[in-house]
């Protein structure tokens, strides 16, 4: 009979612990915080790209003549990307919001008072660009599409160097940045031009220890006396192209650089190109390849 009973007791306090494991589990799966799903806003087109390469859901987009991914065809319009409109933004309720290092100056009080903090991404080079989109990758669960992404730059980078060891000199590179109604700046290689140009294995006439961009010194650049020229046509294209169509024609400066002479002038043109790195990264190392190692060993100026 002891025997029994005490059987019983053990089966007893088997249920017991059981039922205390069990109400454990549920009990914490009922108070667990449910994860929301993010709401981002881009404000750039680069970051748009990096979103649609890594399957991101948008809630807002930045206002632009780009054409935007099927995707996201319907999403909101936020402005332009160095003025967005902060009241369209607060209204969308965003757990982030993302734009780049290089407009982070464009982002004042207004942002502020409403409590919004946007977050900058670095994209002011190509190696930037693949460290952003790992790390967007890992904090979306979307490492396979950022390690899709990234080789696909990689791929471009190996062949770009592999071509430049083919030849026994660099050729230096001017880059030019146009700005709608105030002629142009001067890219150096701390510019994202200009680290695509070291990257397809030419070396930038300008360098700097920390200016992406420089005015322009018409003496400095004779004698700088560039192989070829790179033209950003950044914001407005039509009339930066116009601009500098017009400013090569009439300063007879240009005419006496060699870039000119033999026609290897080109025009670096959206969505390939910008002032920031983007996913279009691997087609541009390839163009900028091509114009610096010509295959017939001469180019066009358009």
């Amino acid at each position: 009979m002891k025997g029994s009973r005490k059987i019983g007791l053990v089966f007893l306090a088997v249920i017991a612990v059981i039922g205390i494991g069990l109400g454990l589990v549920f009990g914490f799966r009922s108070t667990k915080p449910r994860q929301t799903k993010p709401r981002i806003i881009a404000t750039t087109y680069a970051v748009v790209q990096i979103a649609d390469k890594l399957d991101l859901p948008l809630v807002g987009v930045p206002t632009t003549a780009n054409k935007i991914p099927t995707r996201y065809k319907n999403v909101a319009k936020v402005g332009n990307p160095m003025n967005p409109n902060v009241e369209k933004i607060a209204d969308l309720k965003p757990t982030v919001i993302y734009s780049v290092t290089t407009l982070k100056d464009q982002f004042g009080k207004a942002f502020s008072k409403r409590h919004i903090k946007p977050y900058f991404l670095n994209l002011t080079s190509v190696k930037d660009l693949e460290t952003t989109v790992a790390q967007m990758g890992k904090r979306y669960q979307r490492t396979t599409q950022a390690k899709t992404a990234i080789s696909q730059i990689n791929q471009a980078k190996r062949q770009a160097k592999k071509i430049a060891l083919t030849h026994h000199r660099r050729p230096r590179v001017l880059v030019l940045m146009g700005l709608p109604g105030a002629a142009y700046m001067i890219g150096t290689n701390r510019s994202y031009v200009g680290n695509l140009v070291a990257t397809a294995g030419g070396r930038n006439v300008f360098s700097s220890s920390n200016q992406e961009y420089i005015q322009p010194n018409d003496e400095a650049i004779k004698k700088a006396n560039p192989d070829v020229i790179l033209r950003l046509e950044h914001a407005l294209p039509k009339m930066v192209t116009a601009q500098f169509k017009q400013a090569f024609k009439t300063d007879p400066m240009w005419s006496t650089l060699s870039a000119v002479k033999h026609h290897r002038v080109y025009d670096l043109q959206e969505p390939d190109f910008d002032a920031t790195a983007n996913m279009k990264a691997a087609t541009a190392i390839k163009k900028v390849s091509k114009w610096l190692y010509p295959q017939n060993g001469g180019g066009s100026m358009r």
